[in-house]
Parts: C-alpha cells; structure tokens; sequence
C-alpha cells in the first residue's frame, strides 16, 4: 500500500493539490525548453514531464520530490537524435530504466553516501547557476527579419523585469501573512492577470510553442531489432547513451533526494528511488517521451510551497496532463515572466549562500572541490561528471592526507632485539613512508614489526611488507611480524612463515585485494 503521506511528515491535502498546481505551471515552459534542447517535439517533452513525475511521485522513495524532463540528459540527448533519430532515443530512455531498475535491484543506491559535503555544496550551487542561466533564453525574442533570437529590448524587457520583480515580492512577502495559497501559484495567478486585463506587452507560454495534445499513445520504438546482428548494432548505438542518461539521471536523483533530506529532516529511500526512476523512464520509453529524472529547481517549488506527501507530485503530473488535453488554450495564456520570477526564487533559494561565508575557514582542497564542482556543473551541464570529478578530487585528498599518517615507535626488549610499533592505516598512499621507517642495514639481528595499531588495506600494503620482509632477509636478519589479521597472512607471499600467529589478540578485517576474489 501506498502511504501518500510520510508519517513523520503530514500534510494537508489542500496545500498538496494546491503546490501541485503550482509545479504542473513550472513544468510547462520548462518541458518545452528542454524538448527544443534534445531537438525533438515538444510534446515528447511534456509526456516525459507527466508519464515520470506520475510514476516516480507514486512509486519512488522520496515523497514530495518532482521528477521530469531535465535540461542534465536533454544535453547529451541532441547527439543521439541528431544522428540516429527520435525513435532510437525511446529505446535507449527504455534501456536507461532498465539499469536504473538493475541499479536499485542491487542495493547500489547507498553509495551516494560517498558524496562528500563540499561536492554536495558544489552541485547545488552549480545547479543554482544553471538555472539561473536557462531563464536568461526567456528574455530573447525572434527576430522578424532574420528568424534568428535575439535579445529583447524597449517596453517589453521593462515591462518582463517588471513582472518578474512583482512575481518574486509576492513569493517573498505573501507567506509572511498567509499560506492558504501557496505563494509562487498566487504570484502567477497576479501577472497573469494583470496582463490580461490591462493587455501588457509580455510574452506567453504560447509563444514558445503549442502544448494542446491528447493522452500519451503506446509505442514501441522503431528501429532495426528484426535479427541478432540487427539487435547488435542497436544496442551498439544505444547502450553508451544510456548509461549515460542512467548515470546523470539517478545522480541528480539522489542527490536531490539528499538535499530534500536535509530540508524536511527526513530521510528518503535511495533504492526504492532508482527502481522507481527506472520504471517511469522505462514506460516514458514506450509512450513517446523523453525520459527524465529528478528536477531540483520544481523539487524546491514543491517543498517550499508546502508539498511533503506522494499527493503533491501525483497532482502535478496529472494537473500537467490535463493543461495539455483541455487547457492549453488558458495555460497558453500565462507570462512567461511570472514563471522566470517563480525559477529565479528556487535560485535564490537553492544556492547555499553561507558557502561564501565558509569558504575561508574550511580546509583549502573543501574549497577548492566546492568550487571545482560548481564551475564544472556550470561548464559542461553535466551533473554526472561534475559529481564524480568532485568524488574523484575528494578521494585522492583524503588518501594524501592519510598517507602521513603512518608514524612507528621504536623500543627494544633486549640489545639483541628492536620492536616497530606502527600506528595509522597502511594503504597504497602511505607505503612509501612506510619502507623508510625501517632501516635494515643498521637494525640489530632480531627485528619485529607490530601491527596491533595498524590495518593493512589493501594489496600495495601486503606488496610493501613483502618487499620489507625480503630486505632484512637479505640482510640475513631475523624479522617478526605480529598481529596480522588472518587474511593479511593469507596474502603474503615472502613474509608468511615470519607472521607471530595469536588466535586471541589478532584482528579480523578483510583486505581490499583481487587474489580473494
């Protein structure tokens, strides 16, 4: 059964519908900006937005997440259209939900936990600024003349900077005296109207394209499946994008699912949320749209707007569907500069303002892969990469810094005989500090090594501690090597018959190494 809303988190069904009318608005314009980017009509863009913000809302695992079409895959989806055509495009959305599914299957989606906070700062400030950017395509008009875009200038840009501005003094101030109605619907409500009723110069969701439409068609792809060798060559062309689109789109997921986290103070089913991005993204396949993934900007709309339960999302996909069979006439109607004003908020409130306060009292390698981040979301408009480069950046640090941290106290139990004590992680980045800790050459007959305070990691470390063994062997000396976990003996090839076998006192870790697989 389907709890539609958290119990740690009620919610009013009222406020629910309510917020989610106010997604389904945002949706519109950006559906449709996003389609133009994959270059594919905007109807695909508009079902992704409904089909996945219906399937992701009812089953995922984060209640009051939005999910739809993004500007994140649509990037990387133009190289696929351009080339092979729209109907490759659904095979490879479907085969993207397909590893999604296999991704939540295997429990993989715990490994977001490996993002560290400064590459999460990074993505949110980094998302922040894209957003921001892809409002600026809002502020430029066709040109009569030349058909081309060009920027809006004279009345119409005062009078779409005006509009924007009121849009965003409504969301700001209106909650300070009442939240019957969420606030960003009742600033698009109070554009809308003013620019109808005193006819001001303002561009309109029309004037992007037409959204009427009837209810999404099943429709299996149509591309060459009809032999093995015609199968192959399909799934040559589709398979790199999507695990591209797999990868991109469940990072922006569970990380979004992450920063909703935070902001509700509960917590989210990553798993639950890769088995239910999958499913949508495999069904959007197979009815026409564009895949998707979770929206940060419409997620933020959402929550702030009051929307905590499945109920928000659910009305959004389907107040969505209905603009596009009934209301696209009326929708059509609305400025395009009350939707900027409403975006330009979820800017505001997304970046992480305090990053700026922070920056200088956090360690400079946390600063610099939260800017690091942030400039690569912003160059490239690719969370995936941007992610991983920043987990990449923060994982070779956090090896440097431990590799200092192997440290040896030495005693003697009798003239004849010199005890290392090591203490501190004994892995691939501290193995050299490691060998010159020992000095072989001038060290008495008897030697031992103590492990008790040190864990082997990985196969450098049992490489490294082979190549000691082998060096006061062939300096004819007699080394001990004591409290090794099982396994670490195990491994060792040239220093085995050296371990000091305690059944009692040694650890039991394992150690990170292909021989055991």
């Amino acid at each position: 059964m389907i709890d539609l809303c958290p119990k740690d988190q009620p919610c009013s069904i009222k406020t629910e519908i309510l917020s989610g009318l106010t997604v389904a608005l945002a949706l519109v314009p950006e559906a449709i900006a996003f389609a133009f980017v994959a270059q594919v009509d905007p109807l695909v863009g508009l079902y992704a937005a409904f089909i996945v913000g219906l399937i992701t809302a009812t089953l995922g695992g984060r209640p009051g997440m939005i999910s739809g079409a993004t500007g994140a895959l649509a990037v990387i989806m133009t190289g696929l259209v351009v080339i092979h055509g729209v109907e490759y495009l659904f095979a490879a959305v479907v085969l993207m939900g397909l590893i999604q599914i296999l991704f939540g299957v295997l429990h993989l989606g715990k490994f977001i936990r490996l993002v560290p906070h400064p590459v999460m700062l990074g993505f949110v400030n980094g998302l922040a600024i894209v957003i921001f950017l892809a409002q600026m395509n809002q502020f430029k008009i066709p040109d009569p003349e030349t058909s081309t875009m060009v920027w809006m200038d004279g009345i119409m840009l005062w009078t779409m900077l005006g509009l924007i501005a009121l849009t965003m003094a409504v969301i700001y101030f209106l909650p300070k005296y009442t939240k019957a109605i969420p606030a960003p619907l009742a600033g698009i409500l109070l554009v809308s109207a003013l620019v109808v009723v005193f006819g001001l110069p303002a561009r309109t969701v029309g004037d992007i394209a037409s959204i009427a439409g009837g209810f999404p068609e099943f429709h299996i792809p149509m591309i060459p499946m009809g032999s093995l060798s015609e199968f192959m060559d399909t799934l040559t062309i589709i398979f790199p994008y999507s695990l591209a689109f797999a990868a991109i789109g469940l990072t922006e997921s569970l990380l979004t699912l992450t920063l909703i986290d935070e902001m509700t103070e509960t917590r989210g089913q990553g798993n639950k949320e890769c088995v239910g991005q999958g499913v949508a993204n495999v069904t959007c396949g197979l009815f026409g749209g564009m895949g998707g993934c979770a929206m940060i900007g419409q997620s933020m709309i959402n929550v702030n707007s009051g929307g905590r339960g499945r109920l928000s999302g659910i009305f959004a996909a389907l107040f969505l569907l209905s603009f596009i069979m009934f209301t696209s006439e009326l929708i059509s109607q609305i400025p395009l500069a009350a939707l900027v004003g409403v975006m330009f908020m979820v800017v505001i409130g997304t970046f992480e303002w305090s990053s700026f306060r922070i920056l200088g009292r956090i360690p400079k390698s946390d600063a610099f892969i939260l800017i690091s981040v942030s400039a690569i979301t912003v160059i490239t408009d690719n969370l995936a990469i941007a992610v991983v480069i920043g987990v990449i950046i923060a994982a070779l640090v956090f090896a440097w810094n431990h590799a200092k941290h192997i440290t040896v106290n030495i005693t003697r139990d009798n003239e004849e005989s010199k005890v290392y004590e090591l203490h501190g992680p004994l892995f691939f980045g501290s193995v050299h500090n490691f060998q010159e800790l020992f000095d072989p050459k001038n060290d008495p007959d008897d030697v031992v090594v103590e492990f008790k305070y040190s864990r082997v990691s990985d196969h450098s470390a049992i490489e490294a501690i082979d190549t000691l063994a082998e060096r006061y062997l062939s300096a004819d000396k007699r080394l001990h090597l004591r409290h090794l976990s099982p396994e670490c003996r195990k491994l060792l090839t040239k220093a085995g018959e050296l371990c000091e076998v305690n059944v009692i006192e040694d650890p039991k870790y394992y150690v990170a190494d292909d021989k055991l697989g």
